[in-house]
């Protein structure tokens, strides 16, 4: 870890912070900044505000200490006296000249492209929690960032900012990546005796406990992966398990944002998204050449951890499949502990762990001490998540949020705004269906009633304008 050198070494010693939603994200910003000395998070802004309230309260802060206020020039004062500030109005956070940091967790794209491009405008560094907007326009918003002589960054604790961190590390030392990518929150847990396999709803991204009793015949399938039968098993297993909930738009706009960070693309549009043990990650998540069940490598793809109730799980955390070309290289990689394949061509490495705001902070001050961002080197719009009707779709049917199940998730090739393309699945949030869409079809333009004075459709139509046409992006 070098983080304490380089904030030791910076010129500012502390970081002012404003927080925008106080979901279970960005209160947990709020909350451990007790625990930080370079991190002040003194604004809190959520339309609710005792929430916004409480998060203060919540961090140990003392009430007499906690004000509301709607007034800039009031808000400027309570800061030089030490107070904490909780609002409703974003106008407060941007005519603040203390705040250096502006962290957007909304988690609703339209919101968030509005405050992340007018803290930009007003010269805060934004920490991008709201991953829904940053899949759709993040990187024309890093672009403005750099246009202003500010940073606009992902953040550490959710898994794209994470995979980003862990392949550019892998990258850097030489490692060659096969794949990489993340684990659902949710785990499937096989009971051996009772030949059953289930998942617990947890109230965020599984809504429904479930229960599979599996045959004989069927639990052969959840034993180790044999050599050179990765492909038969991961099938098999899709299955047996499909009346068990799978995986979620959210999963995948993670990956998007993940993908337009790297090199990593995905194999299939819909993903794989394979019921794995963590050590049959190196097993199947590698090329077919090496037994695996990938066309090629640098594949982006996901995972439901599948365990036993008495073994660890991948926590929601971030893996990569990797190997040395190297032959002595590769000999200390797959001999010193790490979990390996059958003829120790590849290895994988995980972190299984994800701490969302707990650990935001080093994002958060990356910005706002060193004036530099923590994600990938290279963001541009490669892909973009897009959406199929799941079921059919009525004109008039206002389109829901990623746990919105009318619709599935796919990762393609990004496209200009043309109406035959498919639409970003984020602009789709909140607006309405132009005309009937069929179990099956993908959503394009000419489906979708345009919203007026959007700021994410317009900032996506000015991505559009400054990448979809650069040569480099077709060379991907």
């Amino acid at each position: 870890m070098i983080y304490h050198h380089l904030f030791r070494q910076a010129e500012k010693k502390e970081v002012t912070v404003a927080v925008i939603g106080t979901g279970h994200f960005g209160k947990a910003i709020v909350t451990q900044q007790s625990y930080n000395k370079h991190l002040k998070v003194n604004v809190v802004m959520d339309k609710n505000l005792e929430a916004a309230k409480q998060a203060l309260v919540d961090a140990g802060i003392s009430e007499d200490k906690i004000y509301y206020t709607n007034n800039a020039s009031q808000a400027n004062k309570m800061l030089q006296n030490n107070k904490y500030i909780y609002t409703d109005q974003l106008d407060v956070i941007l005519q603040v000249d203390q705040i250096d940091v502006v962290c957007e967790g909304t988690g609703v794209p339209e919101v968030g492209a509005l405050h992340a491009k007018r803290a930009i405008e007003n010269k805060k560094h934004v920490a991008m929690v709201n991953k829904e907007t940053d899949s759709a326009v993040g990187p024309i918003l890093k672009q403005l960032a750099k246009e202003n002589d500010v940073v606009y960054t992902p953040v550490d604790g959710d898994q794209h900012g994470l995979l980003m961190a862990m392949y550019e590390w892998a990258k850097e030392i030489g490692l060659t990546v096969i794949s990489g990518g993340k684990a659902r929150d949710g785990e499937f847990v096989y009971d051996e005796e009772k030949k059953t396999v289930s998942i617990e709803a947890d109230g965020i991204t599984v809504h429904e406990s479930k229960t599979v009793q599996l045959t004989k015949e069927e639990a052969k399938y959840f034993k180790q992966i044999p050599e050179s039968n990765s492909e038969n098993y991961v099938r098999k297993r899709e299955e047996i398990l499909k009346e068990l909930p799978g995986a979620g738009a959210f999963d995948l706009c993670e990956l998007t944002i993940m993908a337009n960070s790297t090199k990593l693309t995905p194999d299939i549009s819909e993903l794989n998204k394979a019921s794995l043990k963590i050590t049959e990650l190196p097993i199947a998540y590698c090329s077919k050449k090496d037994g695996g069940i990938f066309e090629g490598e640098e594949v982006i793809d996901l995972i439901t951890c599948l365990r036993r109730e008495d073994e660890s799980g991948m926590g929601g955390g971030v893996f990569l499949v990797v190997r040395c070309d190297n032959a002595y290289s590769n000999y200390i990689l797959t001999t010193k502990g790490q979990i390996h394949n059958y003829d120790r061509s590849a290895a994988v490495i995980y972190r299984p762990y994800h701490l969302c705001g707990v650990e935001t902070s080093t994002s958060i001050l990356t910005a706002g001490l060193l004036n530099q961002d923590t994600g990938g080197f290279d963001y541009k719009p490669r892909y973009d998540l897009v959406k199929k009707a799941a079921r059919n779709i009525k004109a008039g049917e206002t389109f829901g949020d990623d746990h919105d199940y009318s619709m599935a998730a796919l990762i393609c090739p990004a496209k200009p705004m043309l109406d035959s393309n498919p639409v970003p699945g984020h602009l789709l949030t909140g607006n309405k269906a132009k005309v009937d869409i069929s179990k099956g079809e993908i959503i394009t333009y000419d489906k979708v009633i345009e919203p007026e004075n959007s700021t994410l459709w317009n900032l996506r139509e000015m991505q559009d304008k400054r990448f979809l046409n650069e040569s480099a992006l077709n060379n991907v």
